[in-house]
């Protein structure tokens, strides 16, 4: 028979969903996939009560019913200062995971060049491969995952670099980007023609004295950024898989074109449901910075407790954990290991370095403190289980 297409012999399925199903095989605490177990805001759930004997059930306009385009250009401007154009900037997507892909398909010729930061959320580097693009890895250094503005620059100005990923704050480190930070790649981006795709999914889950810095809203970089974002995680309901692509026109013409030909639209009952949360007042944002402010301290302090060496994270709801003392060559035979005799399950954090880091694994938090406490008293007999 003639060969499978070799663009899928560049990576592997996706190592944290993997390490999902070694939780759930040794009924492990899943702290690898990041979702929680805790429930959505009543009202969104209360409003898809309402809707569902009625509807919308048939398909919404291919980029995103009028109403929740309106309520998420609102929003937008409300937190970023940044006026959107319901109808000729946004395309809503299933999940952030399609914005992305959507976006360097836009973006991305077969043989284009795409720099990303390392470690980086798995998906991008699958994404480049896809859209037919190679990535260049520029490392975030631990333990501050700070750039080398110079490696960055070396690795922009290549030739046939397209774009950018920018995941702020980021999975799986933790960092939140300085003004400053993103200043310096704006700046490096102009100077050599490239687009900056931002993944914003963890805007609204930061720790202070942290600040979110919308890269659109740099001098210079409104029309070569292009935002993806997705509602999973500030309102609980990654299973509901709406995302969303904001950029100038000709380049949203371009997503609307790739998006329809991808999934057509995103469901229609789940966007009228969740116009309801587009809609929340300034206090929601707030308790939710505290919810997770809770969550970590919670969390991070048990660790520190246990003895582990970690990073604290600045933004998202993850943190990466130094096993080096545990004496594993490998990391993923060191979770399966944690998953099997511990009982907690975590992910590999060679899944997200391209650089030979084996020494990090990385937890999520976004859970109820009964569960947070009971991985906590799992881990607490790690060294003499491990």
């Amino acid at each position: 028979m003639k060969p499978l297409s070799q663009k899928t012999d560049g990576f592997t399925d996706s190592v944290i969903r993997r390490m999902t199903r070694i939780s759930n095989q040794y009924h492990a605490v899943n702290l690898s996939q990041g979702f929680p177990d805790f429930d959505p805001p009543k009202e969104i759930t209360d409003r898809l009560k309402e809707i569902a004997p009625y509807g919308p059930h048939q398909y919404a306009l291919t980029w995103g019913a009028q109403n929740f385009r309106e309520a998420l250009a609102r929003k937008q401007e409300h937190f970023s200062g940044m006026q959107v154009d319901p109808d000729q900037e946004i395309v809503v997507t299933c999940g952030s995971t399609e914005a992305m892909m959507a976006s360097m398909l836009t973006v991305c010729n077969p043989g284009d060049k795409v720099v990303v930061f390392s470690p980086f959320y798995e998906n991008y580097g699958a994404d480049a491969i896809l859209s037919g693009a190679e990535p260049i890895y520029v490392p975030l250094n631990p333990p501050d995952f700070c750039f080398d503005p110079d490696v960055l620059e070396a690795a922009m100005r290549q030739e046939g670099v397209k774009a950018l990923i920018l995941c702020n704050p980021s999975n799986p480190s933790g960092k939140v980007f300085t003004r400053e930070e993103l200043q310096i790649i704006a700046e490096l981006a102009i100077r050599y023609d490239i687009y900056v795709i931002t993944d914003e999914v963890y805007e609204h889950i930061l720790y202070k004295p942290n600040t979110h810095n919308y890269m659109a809203t740099l001098p210079g970089m409104r029309e070569r950024t292009i935002i993806c974002n997705s509602l999973s995680k500030t309102y609980s309901i990654t299973g509901w898989r709406l995302g969303y692509v904001i950029a100038p026109p000709e380049i949203t013409e371009r997503v609307k074109k790739v998006h329809d030909f991808l999934t057509v639209g995103a469901a229609a009952p789940l966007m009228e449901a969740v116009v309801t949360g587009l809609n929340f007042g300034d206090e929601y944002y707030r308790e939710l910075q505290t919810h997770y402010t809770h969550l970590k301290e919670l969390f991070i302090n048990g660790l520190w407790d246990i003895g582990f060496s970690f990073v604290e994270p600045q933004g998202a709801y993850y943190v990466m954990v130094d096993i080096s003392e545990f004496g594993y060559d490998n990391d993923q035979e060191f979770c399966i290991d944690l998953a099997r005799k511990v009982g907690v399950g975590a992910v590999p954090g060679s899944s997200f370095f391209r650089e030979n880091i084996n020494s990090y694994i990385r937890f999520h938090f976004a859970k109820k403190e009964e569960t947070l406490y009971e991985a906590l008293n799992r881990l607490a007999d790690i060294r003499k289980k491990m």
